[in-house]
C-alpha cells in the first residue's frame, strides 16, 4: 500500500514539531508539501530537517494540491476556520490542531461541512486524550473506582509564554486544555463557567492582561472543578489534575525523573515546556489519526463536536473574566448523533 500524502499549513514550532513527528516517527506517511504565510519559512525548516516536499505559499495551492491526501493545519489560530473549510470543501482528511477556531460560529460552520459528507473528516488535536496517565484516569472514573465524582482541583502553569500572550489566549490556547479534557473526563456538559482574577504577577507589565487566574467550571450533575491557569510561572511546566471521588482520589502522576542525592540535599527536576511532557501524547495521537486516514477511514479522536464545545466554553468564559468573575450559564445542544454513532 502507498503512503499516505500529508501537507502541513503552518511550519512554527508544533509545526515543525509535526513535521519531524510525521517524516521520523509515523510510519507509511510521506509529507509531500508545506506552506508557511512567512515567505522562507517552510523551506528553512525543511532544510533544517533536511526533508524535501513542495513548499506553498498559499495555503489554497497545498490544499487542491493532488499529491496531498491528508491537510495537517498548525498555522495561528485565527486561520483555522477558514483552512480547515477549505480543506473539506477539498474532500480531505483532516487533522486540525487546537483550537478549532477563534468562537463557536466558526466551529458550527465547520461542522456543517464535515456533515455533508455523511461521515467524520476531521479531528481536533486535543492530544490529552492519547496520554496513557489520563487514558487511565477516565477508564478508572468509567469504572467506578472512586464512585462518583465530586470535584476536581487542576493547574496548568507554563513559563515559556511571551509577553503579548494575553489574557484570551490564556483561555482560548491554555485553559482550553483542561475545559476539553474535563468534558471528556467525567462525559459531562458544563452548566455554567467563572473566570476570577488574583493578584496578577510582576512579570506581567500590561494592564490589558490577567496572569494568574481562576476558572471554576461546574457541570450538569454539580461537578465542580477548579482551575488554576498562569503563563508567566518562573518555575516550570507544572500540570496537575486531582479527581476527588466518594470513595477516593485520582491524582494525575508527575512526569518520571531521575532524583539527586547531593550536597545535602534530594531533588527531582520540573520539566520546563510542554513539548516534552506530552511528547508520546502526541505521537500515539498521530499514529491513531493516520491508521484510519490512510485507509479512508473515519478519525475517532477529539472530534469537531468537542472542538465546537470547547469554544462555548471558552466564549463564555472570556465573559466572565471581562465581568469581574461574573458567572456564565451554559446550555449546549444535545451532541449530534453523527458525533457519537461509531
Amino acid at each position: 500500500m502507498a503512503n499516505t500524502k500529508v501537507g502541513i499549513v503552518g511550519i512554527g514550532f508544533i509545526g515543525s514539531d509535526h513535521l519531524h513527528r510525521l517524516t521520523k516517527t509515523i510510519a507509511n506517511v510521506d509529507v509531500t508539501a508545506v506552506c508557511d504565510i512567512i515567505p522562507g519559512k517552510a523551506q528553512k525548516e525543511l532544510d533544517r530537517q533536511g526533508l524535501k516536499a513542495k513548499d506553498y505559499h498559499d495555503y489554497h495551492d497545498l490544499v487542491d494540491d493532488p499529491n496531498v491526501d491528508v491537510v495537517v493545519c498548525t498555522a495561528s489560530n485565527e486561520a483555522h476556520h477558514e483552512i480547515v473549510m477549505a480543506a473539506l470543501q477539498a474532500g480531505k482528511f483532516t487533522f486540525c490542531e487546537k483550537p478549532l477556531a477563534l468562537d463557536a460560529k466558526d466551529c458550527m460552520e465547520i461542522i456543517k461541512e464535515e456533515e455533508k459528507y455523511g461521515h467524520r473528516m476531521l479531528q481536533v488535536g486535543f492530544m490529552r486524550h492519547y496520554a496513557p496517565e489520563y487514558v487511565q484516569m477516565k477508564q478508572m472514573i468509567d469504572n467506578d473506582v472512586i464512585g462518583k465524582p465530586l470535584m476536581m482541583d487542576e493547574r496548568h502553569y507554563n513559563q515559556t509564554q511571551p509577553e503579548e500572550y494575553d489574557s484570551s489566549r490564556s483561555i482560548i490556547e491554555t485553559a482550553i486544555h483542561e475545559i476539553d479534557l474535563d468534558h471528556w473526563l467525567l462525559g459531562e456538559d458544563y452548566k455554567n463557567i467563572r473566570v476570577l482574577p488574583v493578584k496578577k504577577t510582576r512579570a506581567v507589565q500590561n494592564d490589558q492582561i490577567q496572569d494568574p487566574m481562576i476558572v471554576m467550571m461546574e457541570t450538569t450533575s454539580g461537578i465542580n472543578i477548579y482551575l488554576q491557569v498562569f503563563v508567566r510561572c518562573q518555575y516550570g511546566y507544572d500540570i496537575k489534575c486531582d479527581v476527588i471521588g466518594e470513595k477516593g482520589v485520582l491524582e494525575l502522576p508527575t512526569v518520571p525523573q531521575v532524583a539527586v542525592r547531593k550536597d545535602a540535599e534530594y531533588s527531582t527536576a520540573i520539566l520546563t515546556d510542554w513539548k516534552a511532557r506530552f511528547e508520546s501524547a502526541y505521537d500515539i495521537e498521530f499514529r491513531d489519526f493516520m491508521n484510519h486516514v490512510s485507509v479512508k477511514k473515519s478519525p475517532v479522536g477529539p472530534s469537531a463536536w468537542d472542538g465546537y464545545i470547547a469554544a462555548v466554553t471558552a466564549d463564555a468564559a472570556l465573559k466572565s473574566l471581562a465581568d469581574n468573575g461574573k458567572v456564565e450559564e451554559l446550555d449546549f445542544p444535545k451532541t449530534p448523533d453523527f458525533y457519537t454513532e461509531k
